[in-house]
């Protein structure tokens, strides 16, 4: 029995989800944060200017919060109803958001009280953003109409009827000061040209539109509406790019990234897809408890912040790189002493004597070895064989098979070790690699 074999442990390639820069960017932020709102987050904006601030529209309450902070850090609570879309300008400064009982309020972000107050809708305002020039406000409203606001006068300039039912999205162009889009429940997208006071540009969406988005340069345009994500090219008229159906539910909101080569949309069915502005493929997807209605990215993408229809405010930082401390390193002995005499070699006069390593058996291989085939098959029946790792399990039944003996090794069994042999099979029928083994 000296010239006994081991038995080989055939190794299956393990099936995992594809690394990717994607994955590993994204999934590189800390456990969330969450905090409890007083409803649901209907709107969630970045400064785009230092210390990058967001606000948080949630019930009848606009709140300030720091980059780190849990708490708010200003709160805007002057609103006779629900307030919607609170939007921040360009330069940090001011921010303007709408309301339920159609009034359009704009803030000083030092102060409490509403330095401007725009009067004009009689319905819901639930899209407000600044123009290019930062001097105007643009609002869609439930009344099916967009106004365009003067702030240094708090006078409206125009009004566009050419919606036919209610107006929940919208953008400013952050190049041309005379372009902004909205988005309907009429299905409709609409580029509005303050010198024409007329839309310039008309796509049908196809599903009641939930969120616009226009790329920084103006020349894509992104549409969020039913389950799908659409893609239009302005340049070309409106024509449509890509349409994306990669959510279960209704979408309802957008978000780029800073570098702008990511896509992110957010969906009812609790998850966000990430996607690549190239192939417009997802590349990567984060879940969470409820759905959700907002969604927002930080500077350099250092923060995503999520609101979700329970109220919840899920924000996310970026891991920092930790730094190693600079701690005194013991002294060890060179490479060199390690490696001494390696590379030594044998003269005529010396004696080369080789010292034969020996190799211990595993158990298993013991009892086999000693013809044990059903003490063999118990100790890899084990569950801390089965679970970490079932390979050897296979291995061995497979030899157990191979020698002729396997119902010799299942014999005599009782309900509760054939019930350990039945949870392997089950555990492990589904396995494409063991399918054969375990059938």
């Amino acid at each position: 029995m000296a010239g006994y074999k081991p038995v080989t442990i055939q190794a299956f390639p393990v099936l995992g989800e594809k690394i990717t820069q994607d994955t590993l960017y994204w999934n590189n932020y800390k456990t969330p944060v969450q905090i409890k709102e007083f409803g649901a987050v209907s709107k969630v904006d970045f400064s785009s200017q230092p210390p990058y601030n967001y606000a948080v529209t949630a019930s009848s309450r606009i709140h300030i919060y720091g980059r780190y902070s849990q708490e708010p850090v200003k709160t805007f609570s002057r609103f006779k109803d629900t307030a919607y879309c609170a939007t921040f300008r360009q330069d940090g400064r001011l921010l303007v958001a709408g309301s339920e009982d159609g009034g359009v309020q704009l803030f000083d972000i030092s102060g409490r009280a509403p330095l401007r107050q725009f009067e004009g809708h009689n319905k819901a305002v639930h899209t407000v953003d600044f123009t290019a020039d930062k001097y105007h406000v643009v609002s869609g409203a439930d009344d099916y109409t967009v106004k365009l606001w003067d702030i240094p006068n708090a006078k409206e300039i125009l009004t566009f009827k050419e919606h036919s039912d209610y107006v929940r999205c919208g953008c400013a162009s952050k190049l041309n000061p005379d372009l902004f889009v909205t988005g309907s429940y009429d299905h409709t997208v609409k580029m509005f040209d303050t010198r024409t006071n007329k839309s310039v540009i008309s796509v049908e969406h196809g599903q009641p539109v939930e969120s616009v988005l226009l790329f920084p340069s103006g020349g894509l345009l992104v549409s969020a509406g039913g389950r799908y994500v659409k893609v239009w090219d302005m340049l070309k008229g409106g024509q449509l790019l890509v349409s994306l159906k990669n959510h279960h539910k209704t979408v309802t909101c957008l978000c780029l990234s800073s570098s702008g080569q990511r896509l992110l949309s957010g969906s009812l069915d609790r998850k966000v897809k990430v996607y690549s502005t190239t192939s417009y493929k997802v590349v990567h997807s984060f879940d969470y408890a409820a759905s959700i209605l907002s969604l927002a990215l930080a500077h350099e993408d250092e923060t995503i912040v999520v609101g979700m229809t329970n109220g919840i405010l899920s924000v996310k930082h970026r891991k920092s790189e930790a730094k190693k401390d600079s701690l005194p390193r013991r002294r060890r002995p060179a490479y060199r002493t390690f490696i001494k005499g390696k590379s030594y070699m044998k003269q005529r006069d010396d004696i080369l004597i080789n010292r034969p390593s020996k190799k211990h058996l595993e158990l298993y291989d013991r009892d086999l070895k000693n013809f044990r085939i059903s003490k063999a098959l118990d100790r890899v029946l084990e569950p801390s064989c089965t679970i970490k790792t079932p390979e050897i399990t296979v291995s061995i039944i497979k030899e157990l098979n191979r020698r002729g003996v396997l119902a010799n090794a299942l014999a005599g069994r009782d309900e509760k070790e054939i019930s350990r042999v039945l949870n392997f099979l089950i555990r492990y029928i589904s396995a494409c690699d063991w399918s054969v083994t375990c059938s």
